[in-house]
C-alpha cells in the first residue's frame, strides 16, 4: 500500500520499501543504501556482519524497478558505504547491478560516504535538478528538494520504523540499504530542517502517515 502525496507541483508515491516513485518521469529514487558494508567494516577492525547485505538490498532494488517500472534511477548518495567498498564489490553483486543499470538512465548523487564516481557507468551530480525538484544527499538547499543522508526513523507502538519526512517543500528519504541505522524524529538535526505542519510516512508492509513529533 504506497502512499501518493505531492511535493510542490509534483504527483509522487512514497513506496513501502522506502523508495520514492514519480509516475510522470518514470523515475525511482533510494538513498543511502551503503552497499558494501559489512565488508568496509571488516576492513577496519570492526564489527564482523553477514556479507549478505548487498545481495539483499540489490534484490529489493530490482523488486522495486519491476514493480514501478522505471525508465530512470536515481541514487540519492552514499550508496556504497566508501569508495574502496564500490571497488571491492564480488563479481556477482557487480554483474547484478550492471544488469539493473542496463537500458536505464542512472543518475548517482554523491553523497559524504562516496564522494568521487565509481567505475560502474552512469552520471554523477553533486545536485541533480529535474524540475520542479532538486535532489541532493543532504537537505538544507533551496526550492522543492529531496534528499537522504539523515536515515529518519520514526517510532510506533514501541516499534521503529524507517520513514520519509515531508513538511511540503523538503522531503528526506529513509535509507534503502539493509544494514542502516537511523535518526529519531525528535533529533535537532530533523526538526530544524522540518517546517511547520511535517509529516512522517512511515514504511514496512504498508505506509502510515503522522504528524511529525515536536521536541
Amino acid at each position: 500500500m504506497p502512499h501518493a502525496f505531492t511535493l510542490g507541483p509534483a504527483d509522487l508515491i512514497a513506496r513501502p520499501s522506502g523508495a520514492l516513485h514519480w509516475p510522470a518521469l518514470e523515475l525511482l529514487c533510494v538513498s543511502d543504501l551503503h552497499l558494501g558494508k559489512s565488508e568496509r567494516l571488516a576492513r577496519r577492525g570492526g564489527s564482523l556482519l553477514p556479507p549478505y547485505e548487498t545481495q539483499e538490498t540489490l534484490a529489493r532494488l530490482d523488486d522495486e524497478i519491476t514493480a514501478t517500472g522505471a525508465r530512470r534511477v536515481v541514487c540519492l548518495g552514499d550508496s556504497f558505504d566508501d569508495l574502496a567498498a564500490a571497488e571491492r564489490l564480488d563479481e556477482a553483486a557487480r554483474l547484478w547491478l550492471i544488469r539493473l543499470m542496463a537500458g536505464r538512465e542512472w543518475l548517482w548523487v554523491e553523497g559524504n560516504h562516496d564522494p568521487g564516481p565509481a567505475d560502474l557507468g552512469g552520471s554523477h551530480h553533486g545536485a541533480l535538478h529535474l524540475p520542479p525538484l532538486t535532489f541532493r544527499h543532504e537537505g538544507g538547499g533551496e526550492g522543492f528538494e529531496v534528499s537522504g543522508h539523515f536515515h529518519p526513523k520514526a517510532r510506533l507502538a514501541g516499534q521503529s520504523h524507517p520513514c520519509f519526512l515531508t513538511d511540503g517543500r523538503r522531503l528526506i528519504l529513509p535509507a534503502f540499504g539493509a544494514y542502516t541505522g537511523g535518526l529519531r524524529l525528535e533529533a535537532p538535526a530533523l526538526q530544524g530542517l522540518m517546517g511547520a505542519g511535517a509529516r512522517a510516512i512511515l514504511t514496512g508492509r504498508r505506509c502510515l502517515v503522522i504528524p511529525m513529533p515536536r521536541s
